[in-house]
């Protein structure tokens, strides 16, 4: 990745348990706010999601996503993106690691957007949606 925004976060869960709830793309729409739609296109040979398509719907922001994944086992998830008609690139990953009382996930994001925009503006943009996924991926395993 290029230029890119990270934060992280510590879940009480093990690795497997955070990333079972990362692959598990049906669930998205119950608990990310902006997703709205999920279509698994392709699989890997173990059952995970190797392509998807995303239905977002940020308010002023609605946008269709194709996003290809791959999978280091529950260490870590990376995506770039196949298809979109606001986004010109995005790749992210999450990276998991055990640590005391948990586990320590890694949000790592870097969006390129077709129509022009401040990096100072983008990077923040990018900053709120790590925030509010790893908020709610959070919530999601906890609860």
């Amino acid at each position: 990745m290029a230029e890119h925004t990270r934060s992280s976060i510590t879940i009480a869960a093990t690795p497997a348990e955070v990333m079972a709830v990362i692959a598990d793309f049906a669930a998205y729409p119950a608990w990310t706010g902006e997703v709205k739609e999920i279509e698994v296109l392709k699989s890997t040979e173990d059952g995970r999601a190797a392509e998807v398509r995303l239905l977002l719907d940020a308010g002023a922001i609605r946008d269709e996503h194709v996003l290809a994944y791959t999978w280091d086992d529950d260490r870590e998830v990376g995506w770039t993106l196949v298809k979109s008609q606001m986004l010109r690139s995005l790749d992210g990953s999450y990276a998991l690691a055990p640590v005391s009382g948990g586990t320590e996930v890694t949000y790592q994001l870097a969006v390129d957007v077709k129509i022009p925009m401040l990096g100072m503006i983008k990077r923040k943009a990018e900053k709120v949606i790590i925030d509010r996924a790893l908020a709610g991926l959070k919530k999601r395993v906890e609860g």
